[in-house]
C-alpha cells in the first residue's frame, strides 16, 4: 500500500514540532553545534523526512526566526490602537514581558543568543513594517509620543528613547528567565519588578509635567 499523503494540518503540525525541537536545541547548545540529524532524532523522524520540510539547517533557522519574530509582532498589533501614547507604551512593555516569560526559549533564541546567524527578512519578515516587525512597532509608538512632546526636551532622538525602554524591559525579562530559581536572591514578584522598571523608565524620560 502506498504511503498516505499528509494533510496540510498534519504538515503544519510536523513543521511546528521540528521548529520547537530545533529552538530548544539551539538555545541549549548553540546553533553551530546542533545538526539536522539531532533535530530529527528529537522529534522522532528520520533525517530524510526532515529534509522534506526544510532544505537544510539554514533554511530551518530562517523559518524559526521569522516564526518567532512574527509571533512577537502579532501580539503587539492590537496595542497600536490604544489612543493615549504613554498608555500604549506601557501596555506594550507589559506585553513584551509577557511574551518573553511565556515563551522563554523563543526569547532566549531571539534576544539572548549572541550572533545568531539568522535574518528574519530572509524568512519573509519585512523590516520596518509595523505589522511584522516588533522593533518597528516600538519605534513608531515612541515617535508618536515624541512628536506629541511627551518626552524631555534634552533628548533629541526618539530612537534613544525606544532603545532605552527596550533595554530596561529586556533586563527584567532576562534576569527572570536565567535567574528565577537562584536561591542567592530573594526575588520580588516578577510583575512588581516589571511595573517598577516601567515606572522608573517613564519617570526618567517623560517631561516633568507628565
Amino acid at each position: 500500500m502506498p504511503p498516505r499523503h499528509k494533510s496540510e494540518a498534519e504538515k503544519q503540525q510536523i513543521r511546528s514540532a521540528v521548529l520547537d525541537a530545533a529552538r530548544e536545541l539551539f538555545v541549549a547548545r548553540g546553533v553551530d553545534a546542533v545538526t539536522m540529524r539531532e533535530i530529527a532524532k528529537k522529534v522522532g523522524y528520520s533525517p530524510t523526512a526532515l529534509y522534506l520540510h526544510f532544505a537544510d539547517k539554514e533554511d530551518l533557522l530562517k523559518a524559526l526566526c521569522a516564526t518567532d519574530f512574527l509571533a512577537l509582532a502579532d501580539g503587539m498589533n492590537a496595542i497600536m490602537k490604544i489612543a493615549d501614547p504613554i498608555e500604549r507604551l506601557n501596555v506594550m512593555g507589559r506585553a513584551y514581558a509577557e511574551f518573553a516569560l511565556s515563551h522563554p526559549n523563543h526569547y532566549r533564541l531571539l534576544f539572548m543568543t549572541p550572533q545568531i546567524p539568522c535574518d528574519a527578512m530572509d524568512g519573509g519578515i519585512e523590516k520596518g513594517n509595523p505589522d511584522q516587525d516588533a522593533y518597528a512597532q516600538l519605534m513608531h509608538m515612541v515617535k508618536l509620543a515624541f512628536d506629541a512632546g511627551c518626552f524631555r526636551e534634552d533628548i533629541k532622538e526618539s530612537s534613544l528613547i525606544a532603545q532605552t525602554l527596550w533595554a530596561g524591559m529586556h533586563g527584567v525579562c532576562a534576569l527572570e528567565i536565567t535567574k528565577q530559581g537562584d536561591p542567592w536572591v530573594d526575588w520580588q514578584p516578577i510583575l512588581t519588578r516589571i511595573l517598577t522598571m516601567q515606572d522608573a523608565l517613564m519617570r526618567g524620560l517623560l517631561r516633568q509635567s507628565n
